[in-house]
């Protein structure tokens, strides 16, 4: 198969035709038609192999991730996704792997009416760049510069089981075989959390994706909006995989501090908390409330009985 064959037989094919598309692959670009009272959200993320995900991933599980990490930062945003481009670069042309990447790929996009319109496909080192598209109603999007002293501040699902799935892949931790399939899938396919992103519209001063770790992206909204936090860890919310396979500490370590959970970490004003908590229950997914906004800047971290934590909070860093 040279270049186009590949194109036509694996991405030309998808399910999905959006309305608003004029004109998508097969066109030197894309040509879109975005509604009215509209503006678009754009993110990009790149994912390298061995940096961004193991080289003994599954090619489904690439192509899954690879669309499902732009997607969260689409949520962040409370912005809802309609189009991507993909740039693919490939050590060889494995139809096979190919295959089942963008089955993997389209089966997330797929769920969120998502349409690829276009991008490149490249030779060269494994690695999958996306560019991910979605809407938010005029000036309503979720900033990270919004947050005030006195707002709450929640996650949403559980955090570092993406990491602990790591130590289970490099041999660092036994992890009990009750819990794996739970776990692997919780680093593999992570599930952006967009209806929970487009309901904070209507109540979050701020928000951000968990990508580098709860301690470092919190930080960033605290310097976005010149504020402070205080968090106790007893709070964070943690899957029973991760709470029996390590210590209370590690746990809380690896919670805040684990890459690649994909969760939302986001601000409440005050006078949205009881209205907020009246609409927990019908939304997918665990919601904890883990802290509050100071005006005093900085993070700071204690326990129930009022200790302060001094464990590790440095997330990942690329560099």
């Amino acid at each position: 198969m040279h270049e186009f064959d590949i194109i036509k037989t694996f991405f030309l094919s998808q399910s999905i035709h959006r309305p608003d598309v004029s004109t998508g692959i097969g066109d030197d670009a894309a040509i879109v038609q975005p509604p009215q009272g509209i503006e678009l959200a754009i993110t990009t993320d790149t994912l390298v192999c061995g940096v961004h995900f193991p080289e003994s991933t599954s090619p489904y599980d690439i192509g899954y991730k690879s669309l499902a990490v732009n997607l969260s930062d689409l949520a962040a945003m409370g912005a809802a996704p309609a189009w991507v481009t993909m740039t693919l670069t490939l050590p060889n042309k494995n139809t096979d792997w190919i295959k089942a990447f963008s089955q993997g790929f389209f089966h997330l996009a797929n769920q969120h009416h998502v349409q690829l319109i276009g991008g490149d496909l490249t030779h060269g080192p494994l690695s999958i760049t996306i560019q991910a598209i979605g809407f938010t109603p005029t000036q309503q999007a979720i900033l990270r510069s919004k947050a005030k002293s006195g707002d709450f501040i929640y996650v949403t699902g559980t955090l570092g089981d993406a990491g602990l799935a790591l130590k289970h892949i490099r041999q660092h931790i036994t992890l009990d075989p009750a819990y794996q399939q739970a776990i692997l899938q919780r680093l593999n396919r992570p599930e952006p959390r967009i209806s929970i992103g487009r309901r904070l519209r209507s109540f979050a001063s701020a928000a951000i994706d968990i990508s580098d770790g709860l301690a470092a992206d919190l930080s960033h909204i605290l310097n976005a909006s010149a504020v402070g936090a205080r968090l106790n860890v007893n709070e964070l919310p943690l899957s029973d995989g991760l709470s029996q396979t390590l210590t209370s500490d590690e746990a809380i370590a690896l919670a805040l501090t684990a890459g690649d959970d994909y969760e939302l970490c986001f601000t409440l004003p005050p006078q949205h908390h009881a209205e907020f908590e009246k609409q927990l229950s019908p939304l997918p997914c665990r919601i904890t409330c883990i802290g509050k906004i100071t005006e005093k800047p900085g993070l700071e971290l204690h326990y129930h009985d009022g200790g302060a934590y001094h464990g590790p909070i440095l997330g990942y860093q690329h560099f």
